[in-house]
């Protein structure tokens, strides 16, 4: 709560005080200071300002500056705060209670790829994923440790190149800073790239925060020897300067005790300098803050000479920062002269201007700290390797046998650990058939709980053999350079380079590959890339294409999974070609990318990023999987009358004269079996049997339950005593009646035609809402819906119907 909350007569305890600049001056010599207990008197007449009792001495404030102070009212108080990792992150939580005045709350700011989110991991025993491409944090993360009697309340912010108004991480990166206003901000910089890496650095200087910085990776800067005065540059900056390698957690504790130093206000070196910005922006930024602050209280938020050159720099941002002024039409006025009076004198644009001036203090401060070895550059171990790996005839097709080895070992490799578990969950489900009474709960338990989650978790080694791959890529570096390789490709499309990224992530998880497009700076670049994300076959549709294609091609089901993976991407891309000369007609934004250099990151590190995924496909299984699994048990376990049938010499028969069908009989009779009869007209033209049209029914919830679904309707129709595989009762089905009885239902043809229908069709429910959540509309999420599907339907028609006529399958 704040000093605001407080009611008259009321008293409580200062825990922080959030405001900036003059303000926090003149509080603080009023005695304004965490621990001191103050009380309110009274409200003026209007209720602003109000007076407060402190020190033996009576003051007055405004309600917004009351506002930036923190209070509780218990000096006793303790606040529990669950630390980070385990509760936070998947595993046990422990709780630690702290004295609320004890909390720093630290955020985390640096360039993509600099290691911050591993910093954030290394300090808070967090498990956030970690990948060595920018954009891998698309969100913010927060976690509480403690260190040295202090509670750190740590935030790592996305990545950003600058805290403009060009990108939205950049938007927000520089919003939850100003809002929040954290009490030491973590500037984490990449010492292989310093003078880029600073620029950033030097608009921190500007907002006047309290800033630590981070050296990180300081390891190649040593490697390479070159020498850097670390105490010089902070000097010259303003701040103290730590070296770190986050990945070796070295420099770690050492960073911690300076940012409480630093908070503490006992680090001589934390100063706050003005960079220089030339005798005529310099006059222009002080005109603008003339205009600024007649805010006072906007100014005890915000610092108006940042502001100021925000404006310089783009006239047009600040929007929302600026709707807080009382005069902001006459700042804007003020600052578009001064833009046009520095682009008339100076025959150069303002942007430009300021951030030379910025690069030109950066190469002074390393001019006179850093020393480079003096070794002729050779080629380093990535631009070696780049020669082969991004070569320009060589490139597409080694990520091409690359992706085509990721899915033939995903087929071939788990084939083997994939019979191992299925046997095993043969062996659980007789030896419930065999020890369990008859009846319903039997039939429950091995039908639907093993057949159906049974059926699906086969498919574990799969999973995990493809997350291993996906984990390689990220973690070496090599996911950014695919993103390098297929840009002129994407732009043939319409599509941004970077929009290669999420849909590289979209094999993984589609839900991340949406949220990953949040670092394409184009709006429509990020609707259009979400929108054709779902034909990116992702991890829960693989245990479907094993199944079916294991089935129907057991001799080339690796190839056929490669295939499918291929047909998808490219409707993607045709897709985009589509959108963008109907929905998205525009003008591309450019392609800027980091390419950061390769790195190996440990077999230890890959493997627990491939666990970590792969865990959140066993979570299903006991949640989502399982109880979709008893749902289309039940529904195909229930009515149990089996209607009389008349037989071919015009007698009836009940189901007790019809013993070499009765599962079948009852499973056509049932609520499911009714279900599938209805919207078989609508699949049947696809090659489908009504079973097929119910599993991919209930694939909205999640692509895996398509499998389980299947495993349930099947198990069902081969009677309790089967003990074959699911692959082997679906390649051995037949039609039981209608013209096609007795021939089977999976032929080449009609398998492959289900098998596009799952590529292409409706997403899940996660990714609908995802689309939905990212585009910031529902409309979207409806299109993707209702085309998909339409798509997916055409498709699969024009495959079946075709391969008929040609008499293919």
């Amino acid at each position: 709560m704040t000093l605001n909350d407080l009611h008259t007569g009321e008293a409580g305890i200062i825990t922080r005080i959030r405001g900036r600049g003059a303000f926090r001056r003149r509080i603080t010599e009023m005695g304004f200071i965490r621990g001191k207990q103050v009380t309110v008197i009274k409200s003026a007449p209007l209720k602003d300002p109000v007076e407060y009792r402190i020190l033996d001495s009576n003051v007055s404030l405004r309600r917004s500056e009351a506002d930036l102070i923190e209070v509780v009212t218990d000096p006793a108080e303790l606040k529990a705060i669950p630390t980070a990792g385990p509760g936070l992150n998947g595993s046990s939580a422990r709780t630690i209670l702290v004295k609320p005045e004890k909390i720093i709350d630290v955020a985390l700011v640096g360039n993509p790829n600099c290691g911050k989110t591993t910093l954030f991991n290394r300090v808070s025993h967090s498990r956030e994923h970690v990948g060595n491409y920018p954009g891998v944090t698309v969100d913010s993360k927060q976690a509480f440790f403690s260190h040295r009697g202090y509670t750190f309340r740590i935030t790592d912010l996305p990545g950003t190149y600058s805290l403009s108004d060009y990108s939205s991480e950049e938007r927000y990166v520089t919003e939850q800073i100003l809002k929040h206003n954290p009490d030491v901000v973590v500037n984490v910089v990449d010492a292989n790239n310093l003078e880029r890496s600073l620029y950033l650095t030097s608009q921190l200087i500007d907002m006047d925060i309290t800033v630590v910085l981070a050296l990180n990776m300081y390891d190649d800067l040593m490697e390479n020897k070159d020498a850097l005065d670390l105490d010089l540059l902070g000097e010259l900056l303003g701040i103290r300067v730590v070296p770190t390698i986050s990945h070796r957690g070295k420099g770690i504790f050492r960073l911690l005790n300076h940012v409480i130093r630093v908070y503490e206000g006992k680090d001589p070196v934390t100063r706050h300098i003005h960079i220089s910005y030339g005798e005529e922006i310099e006059l222009s930024i002080e005109r603008i803050q003339e205009k600024i602050r007649k805010n006072p209280s906007f100014t005890d938020h915000y610092s108006s000479r940042f502001i100021a050159l925000r404006l310089l720099e783009d006239g047009g941002s600040c929007d929302r920062i600026l709707s807080e002024t009382e005069n902001t039409a006459e700042i804007r006025q003020v600052a578009g002269e001064e833009i046009q009076r520095l682009e008339d004198l100076l025959k150069e644009d303002a942007e430009t201007l300021v951030a030379g001036a910025r690069y030109g203090f950066i190469a002074g401060a390393l001019k006179e700290t850093m020393q480079k070895s003096g070794r002729t550059p050779g080629l380093t171990r990535s631009q070696r390797i780049d020669r082969i790996l991004t070569h320009k005839y060589l490139g597409i097709p080694i990520f091409l046998l690359f992706l085509w080895l990721t899915f033939h070992a995903t087929f071939s490799l788990g084939r083997y650990p994939m019979e191992w578990i299925e046997a095993g969950v043969d062996l659980v489900g007789s030896a419930v058939r065999n020890h369990m009474a008859a009846g319903i709960i039997r039939d429950m338990l091995v039908d639907g709980v093993i057949g159906g989650v049974g059926g699906v978790i086969v498919f574990l080694p799969n999973i995990l053999i493809l997350f291993f791959f996906i984990s390689l890529m990220e973690d070496t570096g090599y996911m950014a350079r695919t993103a390098f390789i297929m840009d002129r490709v994407m732009h043939l499309f319409g599509l941004h380079g970077k929009s290669f990224i999420p849909l590289i992530m979209g094999f993984g998880c589609n839900v991340p590959a949406i949220m990953a497009t949040r670092t394409l700076e184009n709006k429509n670049d990020r609707i259009l890339t979400m929108l054709i994300i779902p034909f990116m076959s992702c991890s829960a549709r693989l245990p479907v294409y094993v199944l079916v294609a294991g089935a129907v091609f057991p001799e080339r089901a690796g190839n056929v999974i490669f295939l499918l993976y291929m047909l998808g991407v490219a409707v993607s891309l045709l897709m985009s070609v589509f959108f963008k000369k109907t929905i998205f007609r525009h003008k591309e934004a450019p392609f800027v990318m980091e390419l950061p250099v390769y790195r190996y990151p440990g077999i230890r590190v890959i493997l627990r990023h491939m666990w970590r995924k792969g865990a959140h496909y066993l979570k299903k299984m006991g949640g989502v999987i399982l109880l979709a699994s008893i749902v289309i048990w039940a529904l195909g376990y229930f009515p149990r009358e089996i209607p009389q049938q008349v037989s071919e010499a015009g007698v009836e028969n009940t189901a007790a004269q019809l013993p070499e069908e009765p599962n079948a009989a009852q499973l056509e009779n049932s609520l499911i079996g009714r279900l599938g009869k209805s919207i078989e007209p609508l699949v049947r033209p696809l090659g489908f049997d009504w079973k097929m049209g119910v599993s991919l029914l209930s694939g909205f919830a999640a692509k895996e339950i398509v499998v389980s679904t299947m495993g349930v309707l099947y198990q069902a129709d081969e009677g309790p005593e089967a003990t074959a595989s699911l692959q082997t009762r679906i390649s051995e089905q037949v039609y039981t009646s209608g013209p096609k009885k007795g021939a089977p239902v999976f032929t080449p043809l009609s398998g492959f035609s289900f098998l596009i229908f799952v590529l292409l069709y409706l997403p899940c429910v996660a990714v609908v809402t995802a689309v939905g959540r990212e585009s910031g509309s529902w409309k979207w999420s409806v299109f993707v819906l209702i085309y998909t599907t339409v798509i997916a339907w055409v498709a699969s028609f024009t495959v079946y119907q075709l391969g008929s006529l040609l008499q293919i399958g």
